[in-house]
């Protein structure tokens, strides 16, 4: 009976454009600010998991979900999530001495070897190679990303650099299927 009455005090679910404010992936949870103002929005780790993703940058825009509780407005679906730079949405991406048409190069699927975000690089296999592809923290921000776990699958757009492999677009799971 009294999970009715708590049912009955949360708000109608709602959908809210708005920009990551912060994101802890070590707390499990943030704040999302909505682009038409108000109260912080609590997102927490679980319903950035649903969505296929552990973690999030500082700025990145997304569409959510938002219910209003007891304890503020907080997220429940992550609908969408965006570039953190819309103007890498471009065909071309240039990184030093180097410059990538991004619509030429597949989004193939690949499971990240090790990532260690305060050196600021990591490593990732494509599946079915050993071979390694170095994974730079600014291109996890420009696609929306804060960190990568050991063995966590993810989505990449991989060119040749000067030292080998590297990914030039880091997407999560889910873009698999689209």
């Amino acid at each position: 009976m009294q999970f009715s009455n708590i049912q009955q005090s949360e708000g109608a679910v709602r959908t809210v454009s708005g920009k990551v404010k912060w994101f802890d992936q070590a707390k499990g949870f943030g704040f999302v600010v909505s682009d038409e103002g108000g109260s912080d929005i609590l997102l927490h780790a679980n319903v950035l998991r649903n969505f296929g993703q552990s973690s999030i940058a500082d700025a990145t825009p997304l569409v959510i979900a938002v219910q209003d509780t007891a304890r503020g407005i907080q997220a429940t679906e992550v609908i969408s999530i965006g570039s953190v730079d819309t103007a890498i949405e471009s065909e071309f991406v240039e990184f030093p001495g180097m410059a990538f048409d991004l619509s030429e190069l597949e989004l193939v699927a690949a499971r990240i070897k090790w990532f260690d975000k305060s050196k600021g690089f990591g490593f990732a296999n494509e599946f079915g190679s050993s071979d390694d592809i170095f994974v730079h923290v600014e291109t996890l921000r420009r696609y929306g990303l804060a960190d990568l776990m050991p063995g966590e699958a993810i989505c990449l757009k991989i060119a040749d650099g000067e030292r080998g492999k590297m990914a030039v677009e880091v997407r999560s799971w889910d873009m698999a299927s689209q």
